[in-house]
């Protein structure tokens, strides 16, 4: 991994990032647990703008992915998460494609938006390809290896762990919540979409975020 100056974003950051334990099981307790975040600012700009996660995985094609070269000069939205989560990442994903639906053409083809997989073991390139295709076909999905993935996770402050296969067969996997935005103009991190980002936020926020400028 290139070694890149990697810069907390600061005890408010850390205050506000959320953590979802997502099981796909059936449970009379809720699919997602969630702790931290902040209503009152669902997109957060963060004190200190954070390097993109330095990453060399595989798409949905089956080729190589290198985030920071192939966004590099675009507005990137990253997101980890794992296709068989029962709401929080199908939710998210389906919010930011129906804000980014609203924009231009020109500005759609020009943003990247990557969802890179928490859960790689079950996440093949196909499985990718099948769960992205029914939300956005333009959206990249990337997997690879399990420490890979966490450490480039764990480098832009959002926590993974792997998935834990219960007694009863049901697969825990807990991943954060957040959405990292980046700038095409220095293509460093700026903002966080929380978990309660819907998508009159994205809305608003992504013709800023696009130009580069604060939502």
């Amino acid at each position: 991994m290139r070694k890149r100056n990697l810069i907390a974003a600061g005890v408010a950051l850390v205050s506000a990032l959320t953590l979802s334990a997502c099981d796909n099981g059936d449970s009379d307790k809720p699919a997602a647990s969630v702790s931290g975040g902040t209503r009152s600012e669902p997109i957060v700009t963060l004190d200190r703008p954070m390097e993109k996660p330095d990453l060399v995985l595989t798409d949905t094609e089956g080729k190589k992915y290198d985030l920071i070269e192939q966004t590099k000069g675009h507005p990137t939205l990253v997101y980890f998460g794992y296709t068989h989560c029962p709401d929080v990442c199908p939710l998210t994903m389906n919010n930011i494609d129906v804000a980014m639906r609203q924009l231009p053409k020109a500005e759609q083809d020009d943003l990247r938006v990557v969802f890179v997989t928490s859960d790689p073991e079950r996440d093949t390139s196909a499985a990718l390809k099948k769960w992205l295709g029914g939300i956005n076909k333009k959206f990249v999905g990337l997997t690879g290896s399990f420490d890979t993935i966490q450490a480039g996770a764990r480098s832009v402050n959002i926590g993974i762990e792997k998935p834990v296969k219960k007694k009863n067969g049901d697969v825990v996997s807990t991943h954060g919540a957040q959405v990292l935005l980046s700038s095409p103009k220095d293509d460093k991190i700026h903002w966080m979409g929380m978990q309660d980002a819907g998508v009159d936020h994205y809305s608003k926020a992504l013709p800023k975020i696009i130009k580069g400028q604060n939502p």
